[in-house]
């Protein structure tokens, strides 16, 4: 995610914090010390949620590149979601299960430690020590119950998307729980403008706009499973040689507003010179930088007989926005995000 600084590495994993955590961090630290442990000990437990979340979807064979720590709390950023139901099941229970463990393992322990009064303290206070490990223990609870509100973006929603789906179709199951989301998100915006809470009304914001793209998401997705790559490939393709200069490159763009080259020697494809190379290239080696120096030798493509949502995978799991299209072993075109969302505008327009 942009503005984000990396902490460590975990499983694989990158665990980082925005930069917009320090505004926060701020405002704990100016409370105090024990303000500013709470934070940190809330934050460790977000990532702990967060890493259940990750490591379950690893099982289910999907990528976690990272997770980002924000003011709100964590977000963990997966290459794609599950095709199957059952498994966004247990990947968005695992969190909420997390925290409802801890609360059940440390019950009796802090029980007895700090005694029934300070662990029951009401309201939730950092006067004392012993009443902050009590507050950032019921936050747990707090975490878990917030995330199971069954609508998206929470873990709940897609809980509940996994339930209905099993009886429905997945873009129905999505409608019913991003509608949910909405009414949430409706309800914590009335809450916070009438209790002058800016927490609430950013809450509303997030949730509204999240639930909001999943549903985008949703529908592209299905929208796509419908067409073939051949299906939006253009007749006006150009392919470079590897000895070609990024000037010729530059000037082959402007004229045919093609951006992405399969690169060929002796007519076989021995690799693909994206926009970003070009610039890249251009910027750091000079316009006289021959294509073979920037191109890329390993990467995915598709044939022109492949589903179009193959594409748009290939392209999130790889976080590219082209990819060569393939057939009987030699390049045919090219394929790009653009042309994906050219074809979505245009069904959804008809729809």
């Amino acid at each position: 995610m942009k503005g984000s600084i990396r902490l460590f590495r975990i499983f694989g994993i990158s665990i980082n914090i925005h930069v917009t955590f320090l505004l926060l961090l701020v405002l704990f630290l100016s409370g105090g010390i024990k303000w500013l442990v709470l934070m940190i000990g809330v934050f460790f437990f977000v990532t702990l949620h967060e890493l259940c979340h990750s490591l379950v979807a690893k099982r289910f064979g999907i990528q976690v590149r990272e997770i980002t720590l924000l003011p709100i709390g964590g977000v963990a950023s997966m290459t794609s979601m599950p095709e199957k139901p059952i498994h966004e099941f247990f990947i968005s229970i695992a969190g909420p299960l997390f925290n409802i463990a801890v609360v059940a393992v440390l019950y009796y322990p802090l029980k007895s430690l700090l005694g029934p009064e300070t662990l029951f303290h009401r309201p939730f206070s950092t006067a004392t020590w012993p009443l902050t490990i009590a507050y950032l223990y019921w936050i747990n609870l707090i975490l878990a119950l917030f995330n199971l509100i069954p609508a998206f973006p929470m873990d709940g929603g897609r809980v509940l998307r996994a339930l209905l789906a099993q009886r429905m179709s997945y873009q129905k199951a999505t409608k019913i729980a991003v509608n949910l989301g909405h009414l949430f998100a409706l309800g914590f915006a009335y809450f916070g403008i009438v209790g002058f809470n800016v927490i609430l009304i950013i809450i509303a914001i997030f949730i509204y706009i999240a639930a909001s793209n999943e549903e985008l998401q949703v529908d592209l997705k299905e929208t796509l499973k419908k067409f073939r790559v051949r299906d939006i490939l253009s007749a006006d393709f150009f392919t470079l040689n590897s000895d070609t200069t990024l000037a010729k490159v530059l000037e082959l763009i402007f004229h045919s507003h093609q951006e992405d080259f399969p690169v060929l020697e002796g007519g076989e494809m021995v690799g693909f010179v994206t926009r970003h190379e070009i610039i890249s290239g251009i910027h750091s080696l000079g316009m006289r930088t021959l294509v073979k120096d920037v191109m890329s030798k390993d990467f995915p493509k598709v044939t022109d007989a492949d589903l179009l949502i193959k594409a748009q995978k290939l392209m999130e799991e790889n976080s590219i926005r082209a990819l060569p299209v393939m057939r009987n072993g030699h390049a045919v075109g090219v394929v790009t995000l653009e042309d994906i969302g050219r074809i979505y505008a245009i069904t959804s327009q008809k729809a």
